[in-house]
């Protein structure tokens, strides 16, 4: 063997071997490693907003110091720490002793500073990683921002839409979306691959904190839940320092009624429609689809009266007791 190390790369001689272990046969190494079962799903994805900051107090901050250096007032860093101890017992109350925490943060230091204080809350043997991610970051608004202009800039959003309308040299919130796509497909490949513990030591009890900013987050909600345009133009932040949970379901998908009342999601912005797809999301499976789905959106198509509505439903109850028919035909046979 030392021969072939010295004549062949090392990710070639990984290839010979991995073909001597196979019998030659890569075909029964990539089978066997598809038939590995998935890692567990973490127990839940935890959003949370960062603590009163210095530009929540007084907007003039903005204009002499740069958006990612703003700071967390005394304020926000107590809310900050009473934001950890309300997760940790949270995540006591689940009555099992091998849970961890896993943390994705904006860079932005009210975010660092957040999760600092926040994560006083947690012992070294509780925590199981922390990544700092750039997409997590707030909304551009520019650089140093002028305070008249940025008043004329808001109240020109609010006329244009709160989606679309890009600041200045800065972003709109599809310019988030973008990015959060990109984060968003991270997170699902670390949740597939099981990354946030090692193998043989993957438990469903890990918990997601991500720490960021709250047009961020209502944005994260939008993509993962697929949620409109016109809905996320009805949500509204989250406190600072409150988290908006989303834990794993019945059939392993990520509801935010499995932890949230409907009073409080009606509180966030979430219309009927939006809650009636959560309660589905309580019992679906990663990966089934929501064939009613029309229901949790605007109404698209209006040419259909209520006429042909009634129509479409007695065809479809007909095509259906048809069917019971014939089942109960082919059981005499």
């Amino acid at each position: 063997m030392a021969g072939l190390n010295s004549r062949f790369p090392c990710n070639t001689c990984a290839i010979i071997c991995s073909h001597e272990s196979n019998n030659g046969f890569p075909e029964k190494s990539r089978a066997s490693s598809s038939m590995r079962a998935k890692p567990p799903r973490p127990r839940r994805i935890i959003l949370v907003r960062h603590g009163q900051s210095q530009g929540n107090v007084d907007e003039c901050v903005y204009t002499r110091v740069a958006d990612p250096k703003v700071m967390l007032t005394e304020q926000g860093a107590a809310e900050a720490e009473e934001c950890g101890r309300e997760i940790r017992r949270m995540i006591e109350r689940d009555g099992v002793h091998d849970w961890k925490v896993y943390f994705y943060v904006s860079p932005y230091r009210r975010s660092l500073e957040t999760l600092r204080n926040l994560a006083k809350a947690f012992e070294k043997s509780r925590i199981a990683g922390v990544r700092e991610e750039p997409r997590l970051r707030e909304q551009d608004f520019g650089n140093f921002q002028d305070q008249e202009q940025m008043k004329i800039q808001k109240a020109a959003r609010k006329q244009y839409g709160r989606f679309f309308y890009r600041f200045p040299n800065g972003e709109s919130a599809a310019d988030v979306y973008d990015r959060i796509t990109g984060f968003r497909e991270t997170l699902r490949s670390d949740i597939d691959i099981g990354r946030f513990q090692p193998p043989g030591e993957q438990s469903p009890n890990m918990n997601l904190v991500i720490v960021s900013h709250g047009l961020t987050l209502r944005v994260f909600l939008m993509r993962w839940y697929k949620w409109t345009v016109e809905q996320f133009e009805g949500l509204h932040n989250f406190g600072n320092g409150k988290v908006l949970v989303m834990e794993r379901g019945y059939g392993g998908r990520y509801s935010l009624l499995m932890h949230h009342s409907r009073e409080e999601l009606k509180v966030f912005g979430l219309t009927e429609a939006m809650l009636i797809d959560q309660e589905w999301q309580n019992h679906a499976k990663p990966g089934e689809l929501n064939y009613d789905c029309t229901t949790t959106g605007p109404s698209y198509f209006t040419h259909f009266d209520d006429h042909q509505e009634n129509l479409l439903e007695e065809s479809g109850g007909e095509s259906s007791k048809n069917a019971e028919v014939e089942r109960e035909g082919e059981k005499m046979l």
